[in-house]
């Protein structure tokens, strides 16, 4: 078997991944609008990160079967046991975003939370950008959120190489202090975790390439597709420059 390349988040996070991206009524503004981009007609959706399936779970309500792509053993170990409790039409696979093939076309591609910059090399996410458009459908589309630099550095690190920032979460003594240091020539952001839960911690870390918006529209021109909408968030707001994320959803040139 191909043995399938693997940063470590999810050993590092499923334990408490889901405290820290709660489902349920958080994630119901990204799924209505992921929802409502799917073509219907039974068409697929692919999703690339799907982790513990926080997305992919409720969507497959909505639009049917989902096929969720992730390097993470651990997490989708989580994802399996959430089928078992409660079977819904979505599928993990073991796989490597970056060159992940089938022989089928999907309606909806989506690589959201993040996932796009926690590949450090910017020829890797242009080929997970490819990748992606060479699975869509005729008229398909493809969703991609991720960090907007501009707000890591100057609001999340006030302008600063290193910082530290402490957010608190619902429950007795429970938070996530991070500590951020950005490489601001190579555009890589280190970040360590302390998560505090009713006295108890637990440490993980993570790296990612802070990644504009407009370098996500170059891969997406290189693979043939063309930007269609720009958003600041999932209730459709314009992007300003100045959010904390971005949103860009493409397809195929010519196709509307």
């Amino acid at each position: 078997m191909t043995e399938i390349a693997d940063i470590g988040y999810g050993r590092q996070f499923v334990d408490f991944y889901d405290r820290l991206f709660p489902g349920g009524p958080a994630v119901e503004p990204l799924v209505g609008f992921l929802a409502d981009l799917h073509p219907g007609g039974g068409q697929p959706t692919l999703e690339f990160g799907v982790g513990t399936g926080r997305i992919a779970l409720p969507l497959a309500d909505r639009v049917g079967e989902i096929v969720g792509v992730d390097s993470s053993p651990e997490m989708l170990d989580a994802l399996r046991s959430a089928l078992t409790d409660q079977p819904r039409p979505v599928t993990p696979v073991h796989g490597d975003i970056r060159d992940w093939a089938d022989d089928r076309r999907y309606g909806l591609v989506y690589c959201v939370c993040g996932t796009l910059s926690m590949l450090l090399d910017p020829a890797d996410q242009q080929r997970v950008v490819r990748a992606a458009a060479a699975r869509l459908a005729p008229g398909g589309t493809l969703v991609v959120e991720t960090h907007n630099p501009e707000f890591a550095l100057a609001v999340l690190n006030q302008g600063r190489a290193r910082d530290s920032f402490f957010v608190p979460y619902p429950g007795q003594d429970t938070g996530l202090l991070s500590y951020s240091t950005i490489d601001v020539e190579n555009r890589i952001w280190h970040l360590a975790h302390i998560w505090i839960e009713e006295g108890r911690s637990r440490i993980a870390s993570e790296l990612s390439r802070l990644t504009t918006a407009d370098e996500v529209d170059g891969y997406a021109e290189q693979a043939g597709l063309v930007r269609v909408a720009r958003h600041a968030d999932w209730a459709g707001n314009e992007f300003t420059g100045t959010e904390p994320m971005y949103v860009n959803v493409y397809r195929h040139r010519g196709e509307r």
